[in-house]
C-alpha cells in the first residue's frame, strides 16, 4: 500500500514539475515573477531570524556581564573575609564566586554560539539580497527583450503584405496629405493672383 501511495506521490511531483516546466516555456517573466515572490520571502524571514538572534545576543550579552561582574565581586569579598578572619562570610562569597563563574561560563558558550549563529545568517542574508537583486536585473533584462519582441513583430505585421489593413491606412495618409498638399497650393496660387491683380490696379492708378 504505501508503494502505491509513493508512486502517486511521484508521479503527481512530476506531473507539477512538467506544468511548471511548460509554464516557464510560455511565460518566463510570471515564473521569475513567481520567484521573486518567492525569495523576498524567504529574505524577509532570514531577516526576523536575525532579529531575534540579535535579541538573544544582547540578552545573553547582558547577563554574562552581570555574571562576571558578580564573580569578581565575590571574589573581592572573599579575599576581605579571609584577611578578616570571617569563615562564615569566606565561605559564602567563595561558593557564590563558583556558582557566578559557572554561569558565566555557561553563558559565553551559548553567546559564542548564538554570534555564530547570526554571522551565518548576515552571510546567507547577503548572499540571498544580491541573488535576488540579480534576478531583478534579470527580470528587467527578459521585460526589455519582450518588449523589443512584442515591438518588432507589430512592426512586421503593419509592413508585411499579407495584412492589408495597416497598409491601406497607410495610404489614406498618404492621399489624405496629398490632397491638403493640393488644396493649399491652390489657394497660394489664388491668393497670389489676386495680390499680383491688385499691384497692377495700384500701378495703373498712379500712372493715371
Amino acid at each position: 500500500m504505501s508503494n502505491i501511495f509513493t508512486r502517486m506521490k511521484n508521479t503527481v511531483s512530476a506531473d507539477l514539475h512538467d506544468w511548471m516546466d511548460d509554464k516557464e516555456q510560455k511565460n518566463p517573466i510570471a515564473m521569475l515573477n513567481q520567484h521573486l515572490r518567492d525569495s523576498e520571502k524567504e529574505v524577509e524571514k532570514i531577516r526576523k531570524m536575525m532579529d531575534r538572534q540579535r535579541r538573544l545576543r544582547d540578552e545573553f550579552t547582558k547577563e554574562f556581564e552581570h555574571a562576571s561582574y558578580m564573580q569578581e565581586k565575590r571574589e573581592k569579598q572573599a579575599t576581605v573575609a579571609r584577611k578578616a578572619d570571617e569563615q562564615s562570610l569566606y565561605d559564602f562569597a567563595t561558593r557564590e564566586e563558583k556558582q557566578y563563574e559557572e554561569q558565566a561560563n555557561k553563558l559565553q558558550a551559548s553567546l559564542t554560539q548564538i554570534k555564530e549563529s547570526l554571522d551565518q545568517l548576515e552571510v546567507k542574508y547577503r548572499d540571498m539580497k544580491h541573488k535576488l537583486k540579480d534576478m531583478k536585473y534579470k527580470r528587467m533584462e527578459l521585460m526589455g527583450k519582450e518588449n523589443m519582441i512584442r515591438m518588432n513583430n507589430r512592426m512586421n505585421q503593419i509592413l508585411s503584405s499579407d495584412h492589408q489593413e495597416p497598409s491601406k491606412r497607410f495610404e489614406e495618409i498618404d492621399r489624405y496629405m496629398e490632397t491638403i498638399e493640393q488644396r493649399v497650393n491652390k489657394e497660394y496660387e489664388h491668393y497670389s493672383f489676386d495680390e499680383k491683380i491688385k499691384n497692377l490696379e495700384k500701378e495703373m492708378k498712379h500712372e493715371a
